[in-house]
């Protein structure tokens, strides 16, 4: 290295360590505060106590940040032109902003606006630079520099003498894949910092191919937003909802690693409180429930379960039996329509109007027709704890949870059509009702099921008995606890000392504190600030509506390729999707450079997406690899794992790509052969070497080698094959290969033999 490369590394060396000497003190100091909340212990007012888990939340929050910026902490610097205008001659730029104790600023918060040139600037349009400076570190150690001249007029001879120039862009695109989604905070390219800084308000959508950066984009748009809008979005929050749990684990340290730790990731399976989906339906079952149809099913159903027997009704007590007839039925039912409540909340009217019919008749049973105001409350009281009322009443009008809803729906033919479903709709979608005495699990529900049960909330509302009940458990929990908290003093000779409901109290205030995004994820009504949407093409029309009952603002980021939709249930048009909730009021951008995919690779996948539609134009590579994508032509599956065994290298991933009915018998073969390879989903496969998974599993992840099994199967099966095989080739950021045991697809020829 030149001389003079060594003394610019020795110097940004010192000035690094000396910005992590300040991340020390402030996380020490930051430590000390939150340790002299919590000793402060929950005594005190209600508004003491509130006050100091507002405190403790806050110095905790803090404290989380600054530890997840100590990998990469400052990455840039921007040297200034004298004639810029800019208030100082350089400024470095980091993960986070620092200051010293008088305020003067150590480092600059990369989406401060201060630091946009060092996004944006151009030799032809400088932004007031000279020099762009990238600074590689590992650890706390500065690694490497390079530099982007803006301005060669600008620079003095010093500067000249100093330069470095290697491209920071592509050395960090060159770099083996982890397992693990890093951010793009120190490379961020133009197109990509303009939507990053878009304005928060409305719903803007990033359309972009493969490779493109869509999902780090997006990541750094939260953080972008946080950062400049963090009193509107702080107590609403962030949700950002990915396609499945393997992809959120895939980007779960980006958000961190960028200052920001309260973002709630989530799929939409994931999105009703309570409920975890992950029983596989076929892809018909599937867009049925996705379709929009199903809310006026979902309507149907419940208006179903209010319907009115034809003939009357009769409650038989012990001296006397009651009768309700149909007119009376129907007036109770009109009154409960008219009050424009939920099911559940619509129920206390409707129940109201019979117990008064029904305590009339009673009285004239009684030979008490003319009971004062008292008298008549006290005996409808008494009816009302009847258990053959109790029994009628629930069967004409029942309290319902959405579970209770689609299950009886579900597991019934009749209740099926009557909410409107065809013949061919009742055969695809009829189940077995869960065992007696079993609660339906995991196994009962699946992804299109939540929205489903999310619009059977909204029309049911809560219920109240339930509410009731809850309210009895905590007081009776509370009772409990101070029952303990006394033994546990008296045991300790604190008895008198300590008050036993004060000290339970006490124990129950030091549970950890919840934060925003955990308070969001456990309230179904929950509203954010803004909703980001990853590989939104595949959401459904139903699903569309459960997120936006989520963001009344509309304030939301929508990112995806529209040739890439693979669910029988996504789209094929954002208007289709947008226009009903924000019609006239959403924008677009594009995305069209492809920084993870060879070129060599890109060629192939480009063939493909013309089966999509000829119209569709694949992004543009920014590199080539010149390693040609390959096809071998093998005689059984069970070739596939040596075949696989070959091609894995020592630190790089490899991903098999196969049809989503061959992933066990693919995967036996592969790990007979590399016993350490993962398949299926889940977080094995981010960390294994080698990982087997479907097309669907495998969306919005990168591998530095991929293997694409049958593709002539993903064509056939898949419900939109050509998007689905479009996907399975562009996973890849290095190498390319393709195994079959039936004939290549034509669109695929062109690939080199082996």
């Amino acid at each position: 290295m030149p001389e003079s490369s060594t003394g610019e590394l020795a110097r940004e060396q010192k000035y690094v360590a000396a910005l992590y000497e300040r991340l020390d003190v402030l996380r020490e100091r930051t430590r000390g505060q939150l340790d002299a909340v919590l000793a402060q212990g929950a005594s005190g007012t209600h508004q003491n106590r509130s006050e100091r888990d507002s405190f403790a939340g806050m110095y905790a929050q803090r404290l989380a940040r600054l530890w997840a910026v100590e990998n990469g902490l400052c990455f840039g610097r921007l040297d200034f032109a004298p004639d810029s205008g800019a208030e100082e001659s350089r400024l470095y730029i980091g993960r986070i902003g620092l200051s010293d104790d008088d305020q003067h600023r150590l480092l600059i918060d990369w989406r401060a606006p201060v630091a946009q040139p060092f996004y944006r600037a151009t030799p032809a349009a400088p932004m007031g630079l000279t020099r762009r400076r990238h600074l590689h570190t590992r650890g706390r150690k500065v690694t490497a520099i390079d530099d982007d001249l803006l301005d060669l007029d600008g620079l003095t001879d010093a500067d000249l003498a100093s330069l470095n120039g290697e491209a920071a862009l592509l050395a960090a695109l060159g770099e083996k894949r982890t397992g693990r989604m890093r951010d793009i905070v120190a490379t961020i390219q133009a197109e990509q910092d303009k939507i990053i800084r878009s304005d928060l308000n409305g719903v803007l959508v990033v359309q972009g191919g493969p490779g493109t950066g869509k999902t780090v984009v997006a990541l750094h748009r939260a953080a972008y937003l946080l950062y400049t809008y963090r009193e509107r979005l702080e107590r609403r929050g962030v949700l950002i909802l990915g396609p499945n749990p393997t992809f959120l684990r895939y980007i779960e340290q980006v958000l961190p690693s960028l200052g920001e730790t309260d973002v709630l990731l989530s799929t939409v399976g994931e999105l009703y409180p309570g409920v975890t989906a992950t029983r596989e339906e076929p892809p018909e079952v599937a867009a049925i429930k996705g379709g929009i149809a199903m809310a006026d099913v979902i309507a149907r159903a419940v208006r179903d379960r209010q319907r009115m027997p034809r003939t009357p009704v009769e409650i038989k007590l012990d001296k006397f039996t009651l009768r309700l007839d149909r007119q009376t039925l129907e007036a109770a039912r009109s009154k409960a329509g008219r009050s424009r409540r939920p099911h559940n909340q619509a129920r206390a009217v409707f129940v109201r109007h019979l117990l008064t019919a029904l305590t009339r008749q009673a009285a004239r049973h009684l030979g008490r027709a003319n009971l004062d105001e008292a008298d008549f409350a006290d005996l409808r009281e008494d009816l009302r704890t009847e258990e053959p009322v109790r029994v009628a009443l629930n069967r004409l009008w029942p309290y319902l949870t959405p579970q209770q809803l689609l299950i009886g729906l579900f597991t019934d033919r009749d209740r099926m059509a009557a909410a409107g479903l065809d013949a061919r709709e009742c055969d695809l979608l009829l189940r077995e009702p869960p065992r007696a005495g079993e609660k339906p699990g995991e196994n009962w529900w699946s992804v299109a099921d939540v929205p489903l049960l999310d619009e059977a909330a909204e029309l049911l509302g809560d219920i109240d008995e339930g509410v009731l009940r809850a309210a009895r458990r905590a007081e009776q929990e509370r009772a409990e606890r101070i029952a303990y908290a006394r033994e546990v003093l008296e045991l300790t000779g604190l008895a008198d000392i300590m008050d036993a409901e004060r000290f339970a109290e006490r124990q129950q205030a030091e549970d950890t504190y919840l934060t925003t995004a955990e308070r969001a994820a456990r309230d179904r009504t929950w509203a954010f600030g803004h909703v980001i949407v990853d590989e939104a093409q595949e959401l459904s029309e139903m699903a569309w509506r459960m997120v936006m009952r989520r963001i009344p603002s509309r304030s939301m980021t929508i990112v995806g390729d529209i040739a890439q939709t693979g669910s029988a249930a996504g789209t094929a048009s954002w208007a289709r999707v947008l226009d009903p909730y924000v019609a006239g009021r959403w924008r677009e951008e594009h995305l069209s450079v492809n920084y993870r995919t060879p070129a060599e690779l890109m060629e192939v996948a480009a063939r493909v997406l013309d089966l999509v539609s000829p119209g569709l134009k694949a992004p543009e590579s920014v590199r080539e690899t010149g390693e040609r994508p390959w096809a071998l032509r093998v005689a059984s599956t069970a070739e596939v794992g040596p075949v696989v065994a070959a091609e894995v290298v020592e630190e790089g991933r490899l991903v098999v790509v196969a049809p989503a009915g061959m992933t066990g018998e693919i995967g036996a073969a592969v790990r007979a052969a590399v016993p350490e390879a993962a398949v299926g989903p889940g977080p094995a496969a981010l960390d294994a070497p080698v990982a087997v998974l479907s097309v669907t599993e495998a969306k919005g992840l990168e591998f530095d080698s991929v293997i694409v099994v049958e593709p002539g199967r993903i064509l056939r099966e898949s419900p939109r094959g050509p998007s689905d095989l479009y996907v399975a080739l562009t996973r890849a950021t290095s190498r390319l290969g393709v195994v079959h045991v039936e004939e290549l697809p034509e669109v695929l020829n062109g690939l080199e033999r082996r």
